[in-house]
């Protein structure tokens, strides 16, 4: 029997109804899969946030992960975002059981990214990697960036109400004033952009511990959280791991440059992540926002000839959706 690593059943256990009943079945699941694909376990069981990944060989020899998941909109089009992708950029998906979101994947690593010492030369790395993924359209039936958008823009409203002021929408609201008036910026930014969403196929979570050594190729992606829309609503990861204030700027201007994308629809998506990001930390009762996200929509924001809330709400600058 495959037992669950402690920390990702503790992390499973506070997780709602839904990841108990998922950890409940978890050790089943992994038998009933190890001998439906004729699956031999090689090593020790690894884990991310809420998915057990088992290292496997397949009948054939051939060197696989066994990924155990529960079906959720963290997960939804994982196997559609890779099979489309077809192991450009990203590890192959092997098989797919759509009923429970398992999937056969491709062994990678285990080397991260993040081992990489060189911070500009990680991002090179990263850019070139996000340049071959948004560079196809998302496949039917995705999450699109449309509805994040227009979920985030009507939730701003009461996310900005100073504590006492009136009831919003999350747990609490932003406490600082600097800081309400940095995510009326980014909102603003969102409403510029947001009538031209895009149509490529987002990774959306492509930070440097999602970017694994491979023997085929030297780096490949993994872990999608799969989006259809613009890919400068991808850039912001980059940004923000290894953070560096004084490397922020060129970052981005070398993110912008490898993807090919108009810099200026990017800077919008990109304060479009910080805006999501704030009213995800809203939502677990955090009033401040992370202050490397601060510094980087600062640092966007100023960049530009005037800041983007003078300029006429829902005039989109000039530049294409996608690449």
């Amino acid at each position: 029997m495959i037992e669950v690593p402690e920390a990702l059943a503790a992390q499973l256990r506070y997780g709602g109804e839904g990841a108990r009943a998922f950890l409940d079945a978890l050790p089943g699941r992994a038998e009933e899969f190890l001998e439906r694909w004729e699956l031999a376990p090689t090593g020790p069981a690894m884990h991310g946030m809420c998915a057990l990944v088992l290292p496997v060989r397949r009948s054939d020899g051939t060197r696989s992960v066994l990924k155990l998941q529960s079906l959720d909109e963290e997960t939804a089009g994982e196997a559609e975002a890779l099979r489309a992708w077809d192991g450009d950029g990203a590890a192959r998906l092997l098989d797919h059981d759509p009923a429970t979101g398992t999937l056969l994947l491709e062994r990678l690593g285990p080397r991260h990214l993040s081992a990489v010492e060189d911070s500009r030369e990680a991002v090179r790395i990263l850019a070139e990697l996000l340049a071959r993924l948004t560079a196809r359209p998302a496949p039917g039936g995705l999450r699109h960036l449309a509805h994040l958008a227009s979920a985030m823009l009507d939730r701003v409203p009461g996310a900005l109400e100073p504590p006492g002021a009136g009831s919003g929408t999350a747990a609490v609201a932003v406490a600082d004033a600097d800081e309400r008036r940095l995510l009326r910026d980014c909102a603003a930014a969102v409403r510029e952009v947001a009538g031209e969403p895009g149509d490529r196929l987002l990774h959306w979570d492509l930070h440097y511990d999602n970017i694994l050594a491979a023997g085929r190729e030297p780096w490949l992606a993994i872990d999608p959280k799969p989006l259809a829309g613009d890919p400068g609503f991808e850039l912001l990861p980059a940004l923000v791991n290894r953070f560096d204030p004084a490397e922020t700027l060129w970052r981005f201007d070398l993110l912008t440059a490898t993807l090919g994308l108009d810099r200026e629809r990017a800077r919008a998506w990109t304060l479009g992540r910080v805006l999501q990001n704030g009213l995800w930390g809203l939502d677990d009762g955090e009033p401040r926002l992370p202050r490397d996200q601060v510094s980087i929509a600062r640092a966007l924001l100023g960049r530009g000839q005037r800041p983007l809330t003078d300029r006429a709400a829902g005039t989109a600058p000039a530049g294409r959706a996608g690449r």
